[in-house]
C-alpha cells in the first residue's frame, strides 16, 4: 500500500445528489401540418443544466447572445461528488467573469426553465423542434446537448454507448458541522492498494471529499439503501489507514453514491460527428472520460467557451443563418477534437495503470510511478491550456482551426 499527498494547485468543488426525471428523446420527420400548441421560436436552446450547459450559456450571456437552458431536474444540481478545477479550468471561469464569486464561495443562480424534453425533430431550413413533457414546443436554429454522460440526444445522433472501463467508485461526502469544522490539511491525500485506491481532500472548513476506486468485471445490480452502501464501502478497505476510515464514517449514509466509470474515445473516422444539423454536443455528452486526470468538469468548461465564440460569431454573420451555425459547429469541433480526444485516452490509460492488482506491478507503480507523479510537473502539463478571453468583440476574431 502506498501514500502520498499533494497541495497542488487544484480546487474541488462539492456537490450533493439530485433527483433526476427521465425524459425519452424521440426523432422523427417534422410534420409540414405543425398542430394545435403554439410554437416558441428561439435561437439557441442548451439542454442540461450542468457544469456544460450553464458554462455555455454564461459564455453566450458574455458575447452578447441569449439562449435558452432547460433543465429536467427538479432543482439545479446541488451535488453527488466533487468536481476538480484545475488552472485552465480556474481560466474558463475567468473569462466567463464568475470565478471571483465562486472564490468568495457563492456560487451563482442562473435562471433555468425546469422542464425534461420528450421528443425532438428536424424541420425545414435547419431548424430543430423540441417537444417538451407538458406539451409545449420550441424552435430552436440551434440546440446544444448538455445532457450528460448517458445523453439521449448523442444516442440520436449515432455515438456510442459510454465503455465501462472496469472500474468502479465510491464517493462520499463528510459532514463536520460542530465547533472547530473538520481537522485535516488543505491536501489531497492518495492510498493506493491492489486493484484498489482511495483519497480523501477538505474542501471547505466544513466537509470532506473522499472516493474509492476498485476493480469489478461489471457494475452489477444497483444499490439503493444508503446504509448499505456506506458498509460496502467502509468493508472494501477494512485495514486501512485510520484517517480515511474516520472521514468516511463521519459521511452521511445518504452523501455516499456509487458509480460506474466509463468513457467514450472519439477515434479518428470512426466516431460520429460533433454535430448533427443545427444540434451539436458539449461536456460529458460528447466526451465523457474517467476522473483520473481530474479533466472532465475543465474539459466541459473549456468547450463551452470555444463553442459559445464560434456560435457568436456565425450569430452575428447573415443573420445567424444555419449554414453559418454548421460552419461555426463544424469549427468548434476541429478546435476541440485534438484536445479532448488525447486526455480521455490518457484518463483512461492512468486508470489502468494504478488499478493493476498484480504485485510486481503495483512495486513499480508504488516505487517509481507514484513518487513521479506526486512531483506533478509534467503530468500537469495538460492543465496550462488557455481559452482565451469572452469578450464581445473575440467572437469576431476567433482563430480559424
Amino acid at each position: 500500500m502506498a501514500l502520498a499527498t499533494t497541495s497542488s494547485h487544484a480546487l474541488s468543488c462539492y456537490l450533493h445528489p439530485r433527483r433526476r426525471r427521465r425524459g425519452n428523446v424521440a426523432v422523427s420527420p417534422r410534420s409540414e401540418g405543425g398542430g394545435a400548441r403554439r410554437k416558441e421560436e428561439v435561437e439557441i436552446v442548451i439542454v442540461g443544466a450542468g457544469v456544460a450547459g450553464l458554462a455555455t450559456a454564461a459564455s453566450l450571456r458574455r458575447l452578447g447572445v441569449g439562449a435558452t437552458v432547460l433543465e429536467q431536474g427538479a432543482s439545479l444540481r446541488a451535488g453527488g461528488t466533487s468536481l476538480t478545477l484545475f488552472k485552465n479550468g480556474w481560466r474558463v471561469l475567468d473569462a466567463i467573469g464568475v470565478a471571483d464569486e465562486l472564490r468568495r464561495q457563492a456560487p451563482p443562480h442562473p435562471r433555468v426553465r425546469r422542464v425534461a424534453v420528450a421528443g425532438q425533430q428536424q424541420g425545414p431550413g435547419g431548424a430543430t423542434e423540441l417537444e417538451l413533457e407538458d406539451g409545449r414546443r420550441i424552435v430552436a436554429k440551434v440546440v446544444v446537448g448538455c445532457d450528460g454522460v448517458n445523453s439521449p440526444i448523442a444516442r440520436w445522433m449515432g455515438f456510442s454507448e459510454p465503455r465501462y472501463v472496469g472500474h468502479m467508485a465510491f464517493r462520499g461526502l463528510a459532514r463536520y458541522d460542530g465547533d472547530g469544522g473538520q481537522p485535516f490539511e488543505a491536501k489531497v491525500n492518495y492510498i493506493y492498494g491492489r486493484g484498489m485506491r482511495a483519497g480523501f481532500v477538505p474542501v471547505s472548513p466544513t466537509r470532506v471529499y473522499w472516493f474509492i476506486c476498485f476493480n469489478r468485471p461489471s457494475p452489477g445490480p444497483k444499490i439503493t439503501d444508503p446504509a448499505a452502501l456506506k458498509r460496502e464501502a467502509l468493508e472494501l478497505v477494512r485495514g486501512w489507514p485510520e484517517d480515511l476510515l474516520a472521514v468516511m464514517r463521519d459521511t452521511p449514509d445518504d452523501a455516499v453514491v456509487r458509480t460506474p466509470l466509463v468513457d467514450r474515445w472519439l477515434w479518428p473516422v470512426l466516431a460520429p460527428p460533433a454535430s448533427r444539423g443545427g444540434v451539436v454536443l458539449a461536456g460529458d455528452a460528447w466526451h465523457p472520460m474517467t476522473p483520473n486526470l481530474g479533466q472532465g468538469a475543465c474539459c466541459a468548461l473549456e468547450d463551452a467557451v470555444v463553442l459559445a465564440r464560434r456560435l457568436a460569431t456565425a450569430a452575428a454573420s447573415e443573420g445567424g443563418e444555419a449554414s453559418s451555425y454548421g460552419e461555426a459547429m463544424r469549427a468548434y469541433e476541429r478546435e476541440r477534437w485534438g484536445r479532448v480526444f488525447p486526455l480521455t485516452a490518457r484518463a483512461g490509460l492512468v486508470g489502468a495503470l494504478v488499478q493493476w492488482g498484480n504485485p510486481a506491478v503495483c512495486a513499480a507503480r508504488d516505487g517509481v510511478v507514484i513518487p513521479r507523479l506526486v512531483r506533478l510537473g509534467p503530468f500537469l502539463e495538460h492543465t496550462n491550456f488557455d481559452c482565451g478571453l469572452l469578450e464581445p468583440s473575440a467572437a469576431a476574431a476567433a482563430p480559424s482551426p
